[in-house]
């Protein structure tokens, strides 16, 4: 067998390579054995007298005993008793020292013992050693190159060796070649075949036909591979590379599988210990008898189980090595999962370990369940995302641990250890954006997410634009007592120079609201709080015709309650979306005026296909129990504007005075529709909006003014970068012909 070591016996020795003189020295010892009375040099002065053996020697038949010589060259091998008797005792100490040999004769000269000559049986080599007298300088004249020095080794060219294979680069004649693959389309492998070929990879190019050999016999093994993985075990690849006629340089290199049988499971064996309910891990796992042998499909059952057990109350569980035990004759194979459980567990406590950001009483206001319950590791997994959706931590893990507790129902109690790892608390923001009518708009904010800890931030902001500037402040407790739920309070001065109006505003404000965020998209939403507005605007009166200032008291109770439906905060492509606002208020101008604004707005989104969404929104806005003219200009209804209806100027559309300006009104009514086609990360939308405001406390239906035009997307992963141009259909005088609008997110 190749590799296999040679095998010295008592009786001789098997093998390959034993030299001429391992043979003479093993004469040599068997003479010592036989007839230790003769001196040493007496034997290596006298070659040739010693019994021939090994595979030469002379041998007689052995049918014939009479033919064998008692003595002399033929005499039989030295009897087994005889020879171990001759071996010297050996010490079992490992550390002994080695027996003194006894010293050899001096050499005489050469001068006055001439060498023997040799026997010609026996050949005189330097294999053989020196005779007894025979002077070393008689064997061979000393070779000169042996006594150079050894040359520098930086002076050796060090280059490893180099195949045709490895030649790159070169100007060695290029190979063409093709790639043919027969026997995986039936298998609905080619794809998958084509995706990992070496051959494919080479595109078509090699320096020569070794390394199109090469690549070839790396994808016989892929093809077999590909083919056991759905179950065809028995399958084989075999490749040829062949010159294609009348095409010199060219090279076909084809792959030729053949799958053999399909192999399919003849049992489905679990070894776990029993569960609650009894078939939660069986009932896991979508494998029955016949399946294909297939690894994508066994994989992802087992991956199945992995998931269902933590979800039901087992979160220590463990999916082991899976065992297949193929049977060539069916062909089938018995399949084995062996699968840790660990204990039936329950919600227990939270632990804390790390940079202390919360403590554990506000760290309990984010669970979203209590002790006692069973385990479910999508509940362990929600209490996470709600610390990072906090922004305040560089990472935070949640881990269920062991504590031997019992649980409710016998189960265990586990606790979770969140570990908390402190992030950075401050951050700034900014928006920039511009639309006709409003000019640029800039906006940036200072926030320190936890200058009031827990979670008590503070957000500076101001805003600079061609018609507003303004500055705020604000302080904002988030999942204040209770998780998701927002208190703020606001202060604000802001100036505004429109045609409509310009004002000087002060407001302070509060609000209490459950809102979505970019990691949660919550289907119901609400807001209510109280605003305190003293503002000075500049109002048209028609009864002095011409405009005057007025100074103004506002108190208002907004309400906001939304249904989300939609499946995207930024960028829905199905779904629905409901608003409501409520705001009952007064203002206070010489006398107390109650009236009650409200506002509906629904937005739709419908796919049609992979590329396309078709969306729409209708808005609906009334304010019932005060004139016009005693509301503030600045809470009056107004449309136009990106928006609102586009390709009129921001406010533009509604009442307007003698000298052209709008004026505002106490009820709107807008629609659009937009037709979202996407390619990549750009998009064009087409739309078409129309609306009007009404100095009636119900809209109308009626002079609805339209704009059309077209926009542009560039998607990023915080939200669409939108451009819009439009243009009104139906111009009144003194509306453009052209608006611009740029933002970021969608329109609706």
């Amino acid at each position: 067998m190749y590799g296999a070591p040679v095998r010295v016996s008592r009786r001789g020795v098997t093998g390959v390579g034993l030299s001429n003189r391992r043979l003479y020295w093993l004469a040599v010892a068997l003479t010592v054995a036989v007839a230790p009375t003769v001196p040493a040099v007496a034997q290596i002065a006298s070659p040739g007298t010693a019994p021939a053996k090994g595979p030469d020697a002379p041998r007689s038949k052995p049918s014939d005993p009479a033919t064998v010589p008692a003595t002399g060259p033929d005499a039989p091998i030295v009897p087994e008793a005889e020879f171990d008797a001759a071996l010297p005792p050996l010490s079992s100490d490992l550390n002994a020292p080695l027996e003194t040999m006894a010293p050899l004769p001096p050499l005489q000269p050469a001068t006055t013992t001439p060498a023997p000559t040799p026997s010609p049986a026996t050949p005189a080599s330097p294999a053989a050693g020196l005779q007894v007298g025979q002077s070393a300088s008689a064997i061979a004249p000393e070779d000169p190159e042996l006594a150079r020095p050894l040359a520098p080794i930086a002076a050796f060219d060090t280059a490893p060796l180099e195949t045709a294979a490895d030649i790159k680069d070169r100007d060695a004649p290029e190979i063409k070649y093709e790639t043919v693959v027969k026997g995986l389309d039936e298998l609905e492998l080619t794809d998958a075949f084509k995706g990992l070929s070496a051959l494919r990879e080479g595109k078509g190019e090699a320096a020569n036909a070794t390394q199109v050999a090469a690549r070839a016999r790396e994808d016989e093994a892929l093809a077999v591979r590909l083919m056991k993985s759905i179950g065809y075990y028995d399958g084989s690849a075999i490749s040829t590379i062949e010159q294609i006629p009348e095409t010199p340089g060219k090279l076909r290199a084809i792959v030729s599988a053949t799958p053999g049988r399909l192999y399919s499971l003849s049992s489905v064996t679990i070894n776990a210990p029993a569960t609650v309910p009894a078939d939660l891990i069986r009932s896991s796992l979508p494998l029955k008898v016949g399946d294909p042998i297939a690894a994508a499909r066994i994989q992802g059952a087992e991956a199945n189980v992995a998931l269902a057990l933590p979800r039901q109350g087992y979160p220590f569980g463990k999916v082991g090595e899976r065992d297949i035990l193929l049977d060539d004759v069916t062909p089938t194979g018995a399949y084995t999962l062996p699968v840790e459980t660990g204990p039936r567990s329950s919600f227990g406590q939270i632990t804390t370990a790390g940079d202390a950001v919360f403590d554990l009483d506000h760290l309990n206001v984010f669970p979203r369940f209590r002790t006692g319950e069973l385990y479910d590791n999508r509940r362990a997994d929600d209490l996470r995302d709600a610390l990072v959706a906090t922004s305040l931590f560089s990472t935070v893990t949640v881990v269920p641990q062991r504590t031997g507790r019992p649980g409710p129902d016998g189960t265990e109690q586990v606790d979770l250890l969140v570990t908390q790892s402190k992030g950075k608390y401050r951050s700034l923001s900014g928006l920039a954006g511009y639309s006709t009518g409003q000019g640029f708009t800039v906006e940036g904010n200072f926030t320190h997410r936890n200058l009031f800890p827990p979670e008590g931030a503070l957000i500076a902001g101001a805003v600079a634009g061609t018609q507003q500037q303004g500055l705020s402040a604000t302080f904002r407790r988030s999942n204040a007592g209770k998780r998701d739920r927002t208190v703020s309070l606001i202060a604000s001065a802001l100036r505004q120079d429109y045609d409509a109006y310009d004002a000087l505003t002060a407001t302070i404000a509060g609000k209490v609201s459950y809102d979505s965020t970019p990691i949660w998209q919550k289907k119901f939403t609400y807001a209510y709080g109280f605003e305190l507005v003293g503002t000075n605007e500049s109002v048209f009166d028609f009864g002095l015709g011409d405009r005057r200032r007025g100074t103004y008291f506002i108190a208002a109770l907004p309400g906001q309650a939304m249904f989300d439906r939609s499946d995207s905060l930024l960028n829905p492509t199905k779904g629905y979306r409901l608003k409501i606002n409520l705001s009952p208020e007064t203002s206070v101008r010489g006398a107390v005026r109650p009236y009650v604004r409200g506002m509906v707005e629904a937005t739709g989104y419908y796919p049609v296909g992979e590329s396309l969404v078709i969306a729409g929104r209708a808005r609906v806005g009334m304010i019932g129990g005060i004139e016009r003219d005693d509301l503030a200009p600045s809470r009056r209804y107004y449309g136009g504007g990106g928006g609102s209806v586009r390709g009129y100027g921001y406010q533009r559309l509604g009442p307007l005075d003698p000298q052209g300006n709008p004026v505002g009104g106490r009820s709107l009514n807008e629609f659009a529709l937009e037709a979202r086609y996407r390619f990549g990360d750009f998009g064009i939308v087409p739309f078409i909006d129309a609306g009007q405001a009404y100095d009636s406390s119900t809209p109308k239906g009626s002079d609805l003014q339209y704009g059309a035009g077209i926009g542009g997307r560039f998607y990023t992963n915080f939200g669409p970068m939108r451009v819009d141009v439009a243009t009104p259909l139906n111009p009144r005088p003194g509306d453009g012909k052209v608006a611009l609008y740029i933002s970021i997110g969608q329109a609706f």
